[in-house]
C-alpha cells in the first residue's frame, strides 16, 4: 500500500538465487504535467480508489524518437522502448519477497541517464541487486528535454522541472518507502551519465536537505563545461521560433508552447542547442564551483567513477567540434595511420569527460567529504556482437555489471547478460556488493572483497576489470594536459560562446 492507496505488484524470480523479489511498476509520485501543468512544478499525485495494477512499465516521458537508437549500444544492441507520453511521473520499486513488516532495508534511488533528453526507469531491471543484496531499489522517471529543463530566465518558467521531479520523487520515498520495506532514514541517490549529474546537482540543492544520505555518480558530474547557464532566454527564444511561436515576451511564449500538441517534442530536434540546466535560484541557488568554494552543501559519503573508454563508440552530445580541434594537435601530432588518428580522437572526448568526474572528486575531498573512485576498464564479452575490437570499456558498459545483467531472468531486459562468462558473474557479484555495501553504510567494503581505498590525497581509486587492482593518479600526464587546457582555452571558449548568444 501507499499514503494514496493500494498497490498490486508481481513476484520474480532472480538466477542463481531462490529469493524473489516484489515488483511494483507505474507508481505515480505525482500529477500528470499536463495542460497548466507544462513548464510548471510538480503537484502530489491524487489518491485512487480501490487496488491501482502495477505489473506493467509505464510509458516514457516524452523525448525525441530518432534519438532513442542510442539506447540500444549498452551491451549488445538490445532495445527496450516503451510507449510515450507526458504522462509519465512514475517510479518502479523492487524489494526482496522474503522483508518483514519490522524490516527497514537500505534504498537505492537510481536515476536513469540519456543526456537530460532520453531514456526511461524502465531500462533498468532492480530485481537481482534487490534479492541478492536485500535492499530496496527505486527506479524514477522524470521530465526530459524540453519538457524537461526549458526556461524563460524569470518567474514565469525559472526551469529545472525535471530535477523538481526527482525532489517530488524523493520526498515520495520519504512517506511511502516503509511501507515497501525500505528505510526512509537510509536513502541513497545514484545515477549513470546525465543521471550522475543529476546526483551531483541534487547533492547541492536546499530543497534535498534530508532526503538522502549517500550518493553515486556514474560515468557523470554537474561541472561539465556548459550544463549550466545563468542566461537560458535566448535558448527560449530559439526554441519558441521553431516551434512557430511569435512575440516578445516570456508570458506569450511560454503560453504558446503549453498550447502546442505533446507529440510536436518527440520530432528531431537535433538542430537545436542542447536543454542547459539553469542557476534558477529555487533547485539551484549558484554554480556549483561557487557552492564548493563555500562550502554550501551537505557532507554525504560519494561514490563516483568513470569508465576507460568512455566515448570510444558514442560520441557525447553537446561537445562544441571547436574544442576538439585545440586538443587534436596534442593528442594527434603527426599522426598518419587512420585508426591512430581515430583512437586519439576518441580519447580527446573521453578524458575531457574523465576529468570532470576526477575535478568534482577532489572539490568534495577537499571539503571534508568521504570519497570513492573508481575506473572500470573490463569490455564485456557481448560487445563482440555490435561494437568493433578497438572499443574498450565505453560509456554505459559497467551498468550490466551493477545491476546484475548475468542473473536477470528476463533476457530481453536492456541490461541482461545471458552469455556471460564465469569471470564475468564473479565481476558482477564483486560489483554488486561494493554498491550495495556502500548503499547500506556509506563504505562500500566488506568481507570478501579487496580493500577499496578512499579517494585521499595520495588519488587512490579502484580499477575494475577481471582482476581488481588498486591504483593512484589516474591518468595523470593526461588529465595534467587537460588541467591546463580547460583553464585557458576551454572555460574562455564557453564564456564567449555564452557572451555571443547573449548578443
Amino acid at each position: 500500500m501507499t499514503q494514496l492507496g493500494l498497490v498490486r505488484g508481481k513476484h520474480v524470480a532472480v538466477k542463481g538465487t531462490d529469493r524473489l523479489v516484489d515488483v511494483f511498476l507505474g507508481i505515480p509520485f505525482a500529477k500528470p504535467p499536463l495542460g497548466a501543468g507544462r513548464f510548471s512544478p510538480p503537484q502530489p499525485a491524487e489518491p485512487w480508489k480501490g487496488v491501482k495494477d502495477a505489473t506493467a512499465f509505464p510509458p516514457m516521458c516524452l523525448q525525441e524518437l530518432e534519438r532513442t537508437d542510442l539506447m540500444k549500444n549498452t551491451l549488445d544492441g538490445k532495445q527496450q522502448l516503451f510507449p510515450i507520453s507526458e504522462d509519465c511521473l512514475y517510479l518502479n520499486i523492487y524489494t526482496p519477497t522474503s522483508r518483514q513488516k519490522k524490516d527497514k532495508l537500505p534504498v537505492m534511488f537510481w536515476i536513469h541517464g540519456g543526456s537530460l533528453a532520453i531514456g526511461s526507469a524502465s531500462s533498468q531491471d532492480g530485481s537481482p541487486l534487490s534479492a541478492y543484496e536485500d535492499i530496496v531499489v527505486v527506479l524514477v522517471q522524470y521530465r526530459l528535454g524540453i519538457q524537461g529543463f526549458l526556461s524563460t530566465g524569470d518567474e514565469l518558467a525559472p526551469g529545472n522541472w525535471g530535477f523538481l521531479d526527482l525532489v517530488a520523487a524523493l520526498q515520495w520515498v520519504q512517506g511511502n518507502i516503509a511501507h515497501f520495506g525500505g528505510d526512509p532514514g537510509s536513502v541513497t541517490i545514484s545515477g549513470q551519465s546525465a543521471g550522475g549529474a543529476a546526483v551531483s546537482l541534487l547533492v547541492l540543492s536546499p530543497l534535498t536537505k534530508g532526503l538522502f544520505h549517500r550518493a553515486i555518480s556514474q560515468s557523470g558530474v554537474s561541472i561539465l563545461p556548459g550544463m549550466l547557464t545563468n542566461n537560458p532566454f535566448p535558448i527560449f527564444q530559439t526554441i519558441a521560433q521553431v516551434f512557430g511561436c511569435e512575440g516578445s515576451s516570456s508570458a506569450i511564449l511560454i503560453q504558446c508552447l503549453r498550447n502546442k500538441d505533446n507529440m510536436i517534442f518527440t520530432r528531431n530536434l537535433s538542430s537545436l542547442p542542447l536543454i542547459p540546466m539553469t542557476v534558477d535560484g529555487v533547485f539551484l541557488l549558484k554554480l556549483p564551483e561557487k557552492m564548493f568554494s563555500e562550502n554550501e552543501f551537505p557532507r554525504v559519503p560519494y561514490l563516483l567513477g568513470v569508465n576507460n573508454h568512455e566515448f570510444g563508440w558514442s560520441i557525447p552530445l553537446g561537445i562544441p567540434p571547436e574544442l576538439i580541434h585545440l586538443a587534436a594537435d596534442v593528442y594527434i601530432g603527426n599522426q598518419t595511420d587512420p585508426l591512430a588518428i581515430q583512437n586519439a580522437a576518441l580519447d580527446i572526448f573521453g578524458d575531457m569527460f574523465i576529468l570532470q568526474s576526477l575535478k568534482f572528486s577532489e572539490d568534495l575531498r577537499d571539503s571534508g567529504v568521504p570519497v570513492y573512485f573508481y575506473e572500470f576498464q573490463h569490455r564485456p564479452s557481448a560487445f563482440d556482437k555490435i561494437k568493433p575490437a578497438y572499443v574498450r570499456a565505453d560509456h554505459s558498459a559497467e551498468l550490466p555489471f551493477i545491476w546484475g545483467g548475468p542473473f536477470m531472468t528476463d533476457e530481453g531486459s536492456m541490461l541482461a547478460f545471458p552469455d556471460s562468462t564465469e569471470e564475468e558473474k564473479q565481476l558482477s557479484r564483486a560489483m554488486m556488493r561494493y554498491w550495495a555495501n556502500f548503499i547500506r553504510t556509506g563504505d562500500p567494503n566488506g568481507e570478501g572483497l579487496p580493500n577499496w581505498p578512499l579517494f585521499d590525497q595520495s588519488e587512490s581509486y579502484l580499477e575494475f576489470n577481471l582482476t581488481l587492482k588498486i591504483r593512484r593518479k589516474l591518468k595523470e600526464d593526461k588529465m595534467g594536459f587537460w588541467r591546463k587546457f580547460i583553464h585557458e582555452k576551454v572555460k574562455p571558449y564557453v564564456e564567449g560562446k555564452k557572451a555571443h548568444v547573449e548578443l
